[in-house]
């Protein structure tokens, strides 16, 4: 990704506040423009090329232009989006841009929409969605020290054991410190965020072959079946099996 801070925005589209009921479910075909979306409340699932992004108050989400993917309403709420285009290619992929929190940028968002009325706020809304966008560069400054760990963990979750030194090494800082970022980034361990790959695979393994529950916990990185079993479980509420009946995909 381009970092936010060299963007040269060319245009803001529009900005919208999209209301998303619990339970929705909407297909995007090649998106105009590109996207960046914050949640007032609520929770969004977004998926591309079966990578699953999260959007809620603690994450903004930057939407790519041209690709087509899938989002999910997990709790119902509300998410300004400001569309824009750039005069170079800022992104391929949903990303996540980790928040304090996004009252701030909201509020931000609301005082463009209401300067958007009249034409000759253009250079007002430009200089607040630039000092946004600067923000929002400092703050994930932590997410681009941590992307070497999370390409490993992508490329590499089948290895059988990935240790926390490991994934500190290809970030180059401490183990102690790495952990410590990584918690505060994500919200969540890199052994859960590790558990988390695994099972997103696994389900597409269920639900689109007839590999036996063994190979498929092999597969994706789990030490035995049982251990596998029971997670999955854990996480899911249904065991491989059931779920594999659920959300089989047949093609004829």
């Amino acid at each position: 990704m381009e970092s936010l801070s060299r963007v040269t925005v060319t245009a803001i589209d529009d900005l919208l506040t999209v209301f998303s009921p619990k339970g929705r479910q909407v297909s995007i075909r090649n998106r105009k423009s590109y996207g960046l979306s914050f949640c007032a409340e609520g929770r969004i699932t977004y998926t591309l090329d079966g990578k699953e992004t999260v959007s809620d108050n603690r994450h903004a989400v930057l939407l790519p232009q041209g690709r087509s993917y899938s989002l999910q309403g997990d709790k119902t709420g509300t998410f300004p989006v400001i569309n824009f285009d750039c005069a170079a290619p800022l992104c391929d992929e949903i990303i996540a841009l980790p928040l304090q929190s996004a009252d701030e940028y909201i509020q931000a968002f609301e005082t463009m929409k209401a300067l958007s009325l009249f034409a000759e706020n253009r250079a007002k809304i430009m200089s607040i969605f630039y000092d946004m966008l600067h923000r929002l560069a400092r703050e994930s400054e932590k997410w681009h020290l941590l992307m070497p760990a999370i390409r490993y963990l992508r490329r590499c979750y089948a290895q059988p054991e990935i240790k926390n030194a490991t994934l500190a090494a290809c970030c180059n800082m401490s183990e102690v410190y790495f952990r410590r970022l990584f918690v505060a980034t994500y919200k969540t361990t890199p052994r859960q965020y590790l558990i988390d790959i695994r099972l997103h695979k696994a389900k597409a393994l269920l639900s689109e072959g007839t590999e036996k529950i063994g190979a498929v916990a092999e597969s994706c990185g789990f030490s035995s079946p049982y251990h596998f079993c029971r997670i999955f479980k854990e996480k899911t509420g249904l065991t491989p099996t059931a779920y594999r009946q659920q959300n089989r995909i047949f093609t004829i």
